[in-house]
C-alpha cells in the first residue's frame, strides 16, 4: 500500500467541556488537529501509512503533536521546527448540534512560515497520496512550499487531494480566499468539498454547474459532502449519492478530514491510481464505508483521538 503525506497546518484545538458560546466556556480539553493532520491521522489509523509536512514552533504543543502523531503511527520526519513563531491554537466552540464555532491564534503560526526548500523529494518516495486543504494557502512562504509538494508528489505519480476546508477568519477578506481555491483546484484529481464551500467557491450548488466548473483536465473525482443530508462522489458520468448515517452528534470536529481520509485510505488499501477507473458501485462502498467512519467520529469529542481503528462496510 502506498502512503499518504499531506501537507499544511498541525495544530492544538482546544475542546470545550460544555456546550455554549465560546465566552461562556470555562474549561477546555486539548486534542490534536488542523485538517491535513487529521487526514494523516484517519489514515494511520486504519492500517495505513501517512506522513504529515508541516513547521511546529519550539513550545510544549508542538512537542505534544508530535508525540501525539507518533503514537497514531503518523510519520513525522518531515515536521520541522522554528522559534520564529508558535504553533497554532484553535478554540472551540460547540453548539448543542454539535456545529462548532473557532477562534485562532495564528499570527502567524509556525506551520505559515515553512518554505519550500525545507521540503526533501527522498521523503516523497512511494507516495500514492497528497492531500492539502486551504488554510496554510495564504500570502506566506507555506503557499510556495504546497506548490513544491505538489510537484515532487506529482513527480511520483501520486495523485493530489484537495480539500478546501473555507476558515474565511483566517483570510484578510472572502475574496482573497475564494482566489487561492480557486488557483489550487485545477492542480488537483480528487476534491472533496462541502455545500456550503460549493456556493462560495462557485455561486451555485447545481451539481451540473458545478462539475462544468470544477473538471478541469487533470480532476478525476469531486467528493460533495452535504453533512447530514449525505454525500456524493461526482465523476464526469455519474452522480453517485450515499445518506448518512443518523446519529446524535457530539463534536464534529474533523468530521469532514475522517471522511476524506477513510476514503483514501480505501484507494490506497485497493490500489487505486486512477480513479477514473473505479466503477460505481466501487465509489458507492467507499462513500458508505466513509459515510460509517464519520457517524462513529462525531460521537466523541477530538478530532483524531475520536477516529475508528477499522471501517464498517
Amino acid at each position: 500500500m502506498k502512503k499518504l503525506i499531506a501537507i499544511g497546518e498541525a495544530l492544538i484545538d482546544f475542546i470545550p467541556a460544555q456546550t455554549g458560546r465560546l465566552q461562556d466556556v470555562t474549561s477546555f480539553e486539548p486534542h490534536v488537529g488542523g485538517a491535513p493532520c487529521n487526514v494523516c491521522g484517519a489514515f494511520a489509523r486504519l492500517g495505513g501509512t501517512s506522513a504529515m509536512i508541516t513547521q511546529l514552533g519550539q513550545d510544549g504543543f508542538g512537542d505534544k503533536i508530535i508525540s501525539e502523531l507518533k503514537t497514531y503511527g503518523v510519520d513525522t520526519a518531515m515536521i520541522e521546527r522554528t522559534s520564529e513563531a508558535n504553533t497554532s491554537l484553535a478554540f472551540v466552540a460547540l453548539q448543542a448540534d454539535g456545529n462548532r464555532e473557532f477562534s485562532f491564534y495564528r499570527k502567524p503560526g509556525a506551520d505559515m512560515l515553512m518554505r519550500p526548500d525545507q521540503l526533501r523529494e527522498e521523503g516523497f518516495q512511494d507516495c500514492g497520496f497528497l492531500h492539502f486543504c486551504s488554510v496554510s494557502l495564504g500570502d506566506f512562504p507555506m503557499r510556495q512550499a504546497h506548490r513544491q509538494a505538489i510537484a515532487l508528489a506529482s513527480k511520483q505519480g501520486a495523485l493530489i487531494s484537495f480539500d478546501p476546508n473555507i476558515r474565511l477568519p483566517l483570510w484578510p477578506n472572502a475574496e482573497a480566499c475564494r482566489k487561492a481555491v480557486r488557483e489550487f483546484l485545477p492542480q488537483a484529481e480528487i476534491i472533496k468539498i462541502s455545500d456550503e464551500e460549493l456556493e462560495f467557491i462557485t455561486g451555485t450548488t447545481d451539481l451540473r454547474e458545478v462539475k462544468a466548473f470544477l473538471f478541469t483536465e487533470r480532476t478525476q473525482l469531486v467528493l460533495y459532502t452535504c453533512g447530514s443530508r449525505g454525500a456524493y462522489a461526482l465523476t464526469r458520468g455519474a452522480e453517485i449519492y450515499e445518506p448518512s448515517l443518523s446519529v446524535e452528534a457530539l463534536d464534529t470536529t474533523g468530521a469532514g478530514d475522517g471522511f476524506i481520509g477513510s476514503f483514501l485510505y480505501q484507494c490506497a488499501r485497493d490500489h487505486v491510481d486512477d480513479l477514473t477507473a473505479c466503477s460505481s458501485e466501487q465509489l458507492r462502498r467507499y462513500l458508505r464505508a466513509s459515510a460509517a467512519f464519520c457517524a462513529a467520529s462525531i460521537q466523541q469529542k477530538g478530532a483524531i483521538s475520536s477516529y475508528p481503528t477499522r471501517l464498517t462496510e
